[in-house]
């Protein structure tokens, strides 16, 4: 067995939060570190991941996810080295992905741990392209949205680690137009230039509904939200007949206190017989199989591209997380404490 660390530093909630997040709702705490008991392993987290559904476990609501509780650590995905095992089928020196992120070491339950290749992919994409995000991507297009070749697709938060996923893997089942919307000029032109959409926007710079009407003129046959509100509204007018949405996030409204004012065109639903749904990516791991043998494909092959936005350092996570709310990110948001 390897020398175990005396103590771990992890983030934890302190107070829920009353509209936008602040510092003062987390604190950095050290807590010892010991063997694990059987059936477990100890894990020394090299990178974890930052989630805009994270915001919604702030809160004390019931939801398809518990509730983060107060002054103990948060989770979240993370992948990492193992360097003390009591769990049959992992050694020291595996590399692994589990649920417990937002700290320096993890005790993980074995059977809440999978074994990932370093040699296949950088570690960080376990948590992105090839991890939750990406199977949300490919779920949320293929199944849900009942993509099929020639349909035009309107990506919200394109820029971010499910938004620039969608985009691409509608352009190789071949979509006939691909537009995405995002938070800057700067990202606008990564979704074209870099990622290859067909078109893009910057929602800051006008109406969405007007840009989406210009960069859409034949009208959309799926929507992928990632965001609400005046996304949705557009995206509702701008459906053609029998269109689909898949309903993935909606990160305008996170942040807000009051309730919000639903699409004001709901009853375009009706002429036009859209069909708006959900998507939670537990749902989907059967698909997981059919995703990572794809996907995999795509990125040796070149055809998909990836972006990545790393912090570096425990003691900034919540620095990251909060700049992912704000959209800071291109691509996936990761905290990387390799060292």
């Amino acid at each position: 067995m390897s020398v175990l660390p005396a103590s771990s530093r992890e983030w934890h909630l302190v107070s829920r939060p009353h509209g936008w997040p602040v510092p003062a709702d987390f604190a950095l705490r050290e807590v010892p570190v010991g063997e694990p008991a059987e059936g477990r392993i100890l894990v020394r987290n090299l990178h974890f991941s930052v989630d805009p559904y994270m915001r919604g476990r702030m809160n004390d609501v019931k939801s398809y996810i518990a509730p983060f509780r107060l002054d103990h650590p948060m989770d979240g995905g993370a992948v990492g080295e193992v360097i003390a095992s009591n769990a049959e089928g992992f050694a020291v020196g595996d590399h692994v992905l589990h649920g417990l992120g937002w700290r320096e070491y993890a005790d993980v339950p074995a059977q809440h741990a999978t074994k990932v290749d370093p040699e296949l992919a950088p570690l960080s994409t376990y948590l992105g392209v090839l991890g939750m995000p990406g199977l949300t991507a490919y779920a949320g297009l293929f199944e849900v949205a009942s993509f099929k070749e020639g349909d035009a697709v309107f990506v919200s938060g394109a820029a971010g680690a499910v938004g620039s996923q969608v985009g691409q893997m509608a352009k190789l089942r071949g979509a006939s137009r691909v537009i995405g919307s995002a938070g800057s000029d700067e990202k606008v032109k990564w979704l074209v230039e870099e990622l290859g959409f067909d078109a893009a926007f910057n929602y800051k710079n006008g109406p969405v509904k007007d840009q989406l009407r210009e960069a859409a003129p034949d009208g959309i046959d799926v929507y992928f939200d990632n965001v609400g509100g005046d996304h949705l509204e557009a995206a509702i007018s701008t459906l053609n007949v029998h269109g689909r949405a898949t309903i993935c996030g909606m990160i305008a409204q996170y942040n807000d206190t009051e309730p919000v004012p639903g699409p004001r065109n709901m009853a375009m639903i009706i002429g036009k017989r859209l069909r708006l749904q959900g998507v939670l990516v537990g749902d989907h791991y059967g698909l997981q199989q059919q995703f990572v043998q794809e996907v995999g494909g795509w990125l040796r092959s070149g055809e998909l591209k990836y972006g990545e936005t790393v912090v570096d350092g425990i003691e900034n996570g919540v620095d990251a997380f909060l700049g992912l709310l704000r959209g800071d990110n291109t691509g996936k948001m990761v905290v990387s404490i390799a060292r």
